[in-house]
Parts: C-alpha cells; sequence; structure tokens
C-alpha cells in the first residue's frame, strides 16, 4: 500500500508538470494539498520536492493556483522537518506576500502558515513590523474569521512592544486602514 501511495503521489506531480491545461493544474494542485493534511505522506512529499512546487506557485499570477500551494504549505508546516525546510528555503517572504491576496482563503492560510512558522530563530521575519502592521488592519476586518485570526496573532506572537510600535507607526501614516479614535 505504501508504495502505491507514493506512485500516485509521483503521479500526480507528474501530471502537474506536463501539463498544459490550467484547470488540470488547479485540480492536481487542489489533490496534493489535500494529501499535504496527512501525516503518513510528509516524507513522500519531501521526496517529490512539493513543497518547492508549493513554494514555487505562491509567486504565480493565478490565484487559483496561489490559494491551494499556501494551502498545502500551511498543512505541512506543522512538521518539524517540513516547517525548517520552508524557513531554510526562505519561505517565509513569500508567504508574507500572500498576505496581501484579495483571496480570502490565501489569507487566511497564510496568517495560520507564519503562525505555525514561528519559532524563536524565525520570529524576527515572521512578526516584523510591516506583518504587525498588517495583522492590525485584519484585527478590524468586518470578516470574523480574519480578524479572529488576525487577533490571536498579534497576541500569542507578538510582543506588546511591537504592537504598540506598528500602532505607532499607523496613526502617522496613510497607508492601510486608519484606527479608530480613542
Amino acid at each position: 500500500m505504501e508504495l502505491g501511495r507514493l506512485e500516485y503521489l509521483q503521479a500526480l506531480v507528474t501530471e502537474f508538470q506536463v501539463t498544459d491545461s490550467t484547470d488540470a493544474k488547479e485540480q492536481v494542485l487542489a489533490n496534493l494539498a489535500n494529501f499535504a493534511y496527512d501525516p503518513s505522506n510528509y516524507e513522500y512529499l519531501r521526496q517529490l520536492q512539493v513543497l518547492d512546487l508549493f513554494l514555487d506557485m505562491l509567486t504565480e499570477d493565478n490565484e487559483t493556483l496561489v490559494e491551494f500551494a499556501m494551502g498545502g504549505l500551511c498543512n505541512l508546516c506543522l512538521d518539524k522537518t517540513n516547517k525548517e525546510y520552508i524557513l531554510e528555503a526562505n519561505g517565509v517572504e513569500p508567504i508574507i506576500n500572500c498576505l496581501s491576496s484579495s483571496n480570502e482563503e490565501t489569507v487566511v492560510s497564510a496568517v495560520t502558515t507564519l503562525m505555525f512558522l514561528t519559532t524563536p530563530r524565525s520570529r524576527a521575519q515572521t512578526t516584523a513590523l510591516p506583518v504587525v502592521e498588517c495583522m492590525l488592519r485584519f484585527s478590524l476586518s468586518a470578516n470574523t474569521r480574519l480578524s479572529n485570526l488576525a487577533s490571536i496573532f498579534l497576541q500569542d506572537y507578538c510582543s506588546p512592544p511591537q504592537v504598540e510600535e506598528a500602532r505607532n507607526l499607523s496613526k502617522h501614516t496613510a497607508v492601510g486602514i486608519p484606527l479608530p479614535k480613542d
């Protein structure tokens, strides 16, 4: 059974690489993201370089491909080996860039992935000032999922001085959503 699983995942990766159909690419990437949810597939997905595939797709113009790639990374990054791989592959920056997506699922997966990737070593990058400013804006969103997730990020992953610095910067800039007056 295990060999069959590897062969099936290899067939999906090969199909993704050889097809010219956008619909087929989207479907295959969605399937790979779903398989990334199961820890018994982690080793196979690493062996087949699916983490690199997901990271590469984060910069695509096709929002659906970005959404599925971000979801796949989110599913994979709880695993310590996968987390280290993503961090070593400079994956945080393209994940941060996904915070500006117009696709809600992409943004939610990006915020969640940043939470999962935060370690003592990566914290400076995952909670950089622009990220904290972004989370402050998200925390004011009418979208409950996004505002709750951003609030958790600010509370659990950022220090009070970081949040205060981002608040002060946001008060003095025309970029983003203005904070409500006290």
